[in-house]
């Protein structure tokens, strides 16, 4: 399975980010984790990073006048090294209280994405966490875009290609099969594109990890996804008095409602659209749930799972 694990969830808004607080949070997010390795599940762990990058890139430009900055999608690999150092020694130190012999591993992994994609040229991904009314002015003051999120909050915005492979795969996949459980393709991964005469070759944006995720999965022939976030399940008619959990849907039924405007895009669309391509390209199962329902989930009794038709 690969499960995918929000950078939302390490980093809450409200708290401050310091590294003791996210480490906190790392800890309590991995239970579902223990558990299913002891099941004998194997397993690869995707992250986010959109407080963390977005943090580090505000101190980059902070630090600007006495070193060189960094680009953002250096910044993406940066993140995916300390954000996997947490989950690696927090994950490797529950599997050793709870007797369960498995190691676990980060591997920095590059996400390809096509060089002319649209998307390049627009800053749609909220990054970072929320803008003073201050930040935000001296943002807008140097054209960097901003904007309101789904929640209400106002937030740097980068480019957000649409990924297309992982790049060392293969690798990840002989890790899994020896047992290990890999944590790969932080923040989405670092975005590489193939140049004719360079070979791979970086560009300043980030990629969703959920969709990441479920390229990911594809190619390993997993037969879950497991999203992990901060919300319970998808919800038919979110934020009103109508509200309500859908525990069970089908690919067509998901497509309905992606195309009645009934999900978010900066919240829940990317992950019933990571979903339904990795129904659609795998028939497996895709589960959506809360941080600490993983195995629960699994089972169908929690969150919203994502079936092929007639599953």
């Amino acid at each position: 399975m690969v499960i995918a694990l929000g950078g939302n969830a390490l980093a809450p808004a409200g708290e401050r980010p310091t590294i003791a607080t996210q480490f906190h949070y790392t800890r309590e997010s991995l239970a579902p984790v223990v558990s299913l390795a002891r099941d004998g599940w194997r397993i690869a762990i995707v992250h986010g990073n959109g407080p963390q990058v977005g943090d580090s890139l505000a101190r980059n430009e902070i630090a600007a006048g006495e070193v060189e900055p960094l680009p953002l999608g250096v910044l993406v690999a940066e993140t995916a090294g300390w954000i996997g150092y947490m989950i690696q020694q927090s994950l490797q130190n529950a599997l050793d209280r709870a007797g369960i012999r498995r190691d676990v591993v980060t591997v920095i992994t590059q996400t390809v994405v096509a060089a002319d994609d649209p998307r390049l040229g627009a800053a749609t991904k909220p990054i970072g966490h929320p803008l003073s009314p201050a930040r935000r002015a001296e943002l807008e003051r140097r054209g960097v875009p901003v904007a309101t999120d789904s929640a209400g909050l106002v937030r740097r915005l980068a480019a957000s290609p649409a990924p297309i492979g992982v790049v060392e795969r293969d690798v990840v996949r002989r890790l899994m099969d020896a047992g290990t459980i890999v944590v790969t393709a932080g923040g989405g991964g670092p975005p590489v594109y193939r140049d004719p005469t360079l070979g791979w070759e970086g560009v300043d944006a980030v990629v969703d990890k959920d969709r990441t995720a479920a390229i990911l999965a594809g190619e390993l022939g997993a037969e879950f996804l497991l999203i992990l976030t901060n919300v319970d399940a998808v919800y038919r008619d979110f934020a009103t008095a109508r509200a309500r959990p859908i525990r069970r849907m089908t690919v067509g039924e998901a497509e309905a409602m992606l195309a009645a405007g009934q999900l978010g895009e900066g919240s829940m669309r990317p992950k019933v659209e990571a979903a339904i391509r990795f129904v659609r390209s795998s028939g497996g199962h895709a589960v959506i749930a809360e941080l600490d329902a993983g195995p629960a989930a699994m089972r169908g009794e929690l969150g919203t799972t994502i079936v092929a038709e007639g599953q």
